[in-house]
């Protein structure tokens, strides 16, 4: 692990001034964790920080690429003032690089984002004024496309939400864009690490926060942009991932005798039927290709799941 940061400011007022003259206070009271694989894409997630409205107290970066961009990205923003943190990871997997990352967490609050998200200016102070306001709450927020390659999977609207209990589609959570306090996380648990749904964890530790009466808040004007950067080749294999991961989230809890997911089961398989469908209606090839991956890979996820007895961890 290396340790790419002075020692935190000591007061809220603090303001540190950039090299190109910006300058932000820090809130003491927000750690920001970004798991990667070490792309270098992360150089645009940390800019986008730098130059918000506010700063948190540290960034920790689990890198499980150990990548020398990553290192360089963190260098340039402690010269400005930034506390950051590069901590080289063995292994794969998010759930696991971010469980690592949630674990060195000190501060009373945690925000999260992805290495291919840009952050809005004023993200930080707008998720950090909710989580003040309702300590007990998860807060999530905008999801936009942005780069040059399309994304399907955006999160909008223009009115603030809470969930109270699992909605019967999903549940609105974006792990590219949420936070919550650290009593949350030691209440609901850390996220799960199981391979069969490696890149379901999101919907899945929404699922068990609502279910443990913990509340789900949408904050609209908290807004990051998901960089489209794989090409088409690379999403049509990603829904195919994403599909069977979903497919097995559903898969553990209908072992367990959950009517809800059953329930819930049957119309995301009706609502992807109809991706499908509209898909081919409308000669949207990708659109029909996801479609297609959330119905095909239903099953088998299923299976996977269901035979998996892996549990995930609690925070030490």
């Amino acid at each position: 692990m290396s340790k790419v940061s002075a020692e935190a400011s000591t007061g809220p007022a603090d303001s540190p001034e950039d090299n190109v003259g910006h300058r932000a206070a820090i809130d003491q009271d927000i750690t920001v964790v970004i798991p990667t694989l070490g792309r270098p894409i992360i150089g645009r997630c940390l800019e986008s920080i730098a130059a918000g409205n506010l700063w948190p107290r540290e960034i920790i970066v689990i890198d499980q690429g150990n990548s020398k961009d990553v290192l360089e990205s963190l260098q340039t923003l402690q010269c400005r003032g930034l506390s950051c943190r590069h901590v080289v990871m063995q292994g794969t997997g998010r759930a696991a690089g971010l469980n690592h990352g949630l674990a060195m967490v000190t501060t009373r609050f945690i925000l999260v984002t992805d290495d291919d998200c840009e952050v809005a200016t004023d993200w930080l102070k707008a998720m950090a004024e909710h989580l003040r306001s309702d300590p007990q709450t998860v807060v999530t927020g905008t999801v936009l496309a942005g780069g040059d390659e399309r994304v399907l999977n955006t999160v909008m609207g223009d009115k603030a939400t809470i969930a109270r209990k699992p909605g019967l589609t999903y549940d609105r959570l974006s792990g590219g864009n949420c936070g919550f306090a650290i009593e949350v996380l030691r209440s609901v648990g850390l996220f799960d690490e199981d391979p069969c749904m490696s890149v379901a964890e999101d919907g899945e530790w929404a699922y068990r926060a609502l279910r443990r009466g913990v509340a789900i808040a949408f904050v609209p004007e908290a807004v990051v942009s998901h960089l489209g950067w794989r090409n088409l080749g690379e999403r049509l294999g990603q829904y195919h991932h994403y599909a069977r991961s979903h497919a097995a989230f559903f898969g553990k809890y209908l072992r367990r005798g959950d009517p809800f997911i059953a329930l819930r089961m049957i119309v995301h398989l009706a609502r992807s039927s109809l991706r499908w469908i509209r898909g081919m209606v409308r000669r949207d090839k990708e659109l029909a290709a996801n479609g297609r991956a959330y119905v095909t890979q239903l099953f088998p996820g299923l299976i996977a799941g269901f035979k998996s007895r892996a549990r995930p961890p609690s925070l030490p």
